[in-house]
């Protein structure tokens, strides 16, 4: 595993609709590190963000697609995402307010 600082977990927010809907029950979904554990990142929200306390946090992982150039054969990266579920008493994420 690689020796992660709590800034280096989150990459950035994913916002698309389903995401949008899903923060009225203070779910937020953001890209993350792909060596990064549940625990660092409910660590880097709790940090990141003042006032937040996370609930718990669910991980997906995404393998990179096949492309191909011609005769050769590759894949492109693969990335992992988190939906982070808040505590009722904690504060909102701000990065979120006015989308």
């Amino acid at each position: 595993m690689a020796d992660l600082k709590y800034y280096d977990v989150i990459l950035k927010p994913i916002i698309t609709e389903k995401s949008m809907a899903a923060m009225e029950e203070k779910k937020y979904t953001f890209a993350v590190h792909t060596d990064a554990t549940k625990g660092q990142i409910k660590e880097a929200v709790e940090k990141l963000f003042e006032g937040t306390k996370v609930a718990k946090v669910n991980t997906m992982n995404k393998n990179g697609k096949i492309r191909r150039r011609g005769r050769t054969v590759g894949r492109t990266a693969k990335s992992k995402k988190a939906i982070v579920q808040l505590t009722e008493d904690s504060k909102d994420i701000e990065i979120f307010e006015g989308l």
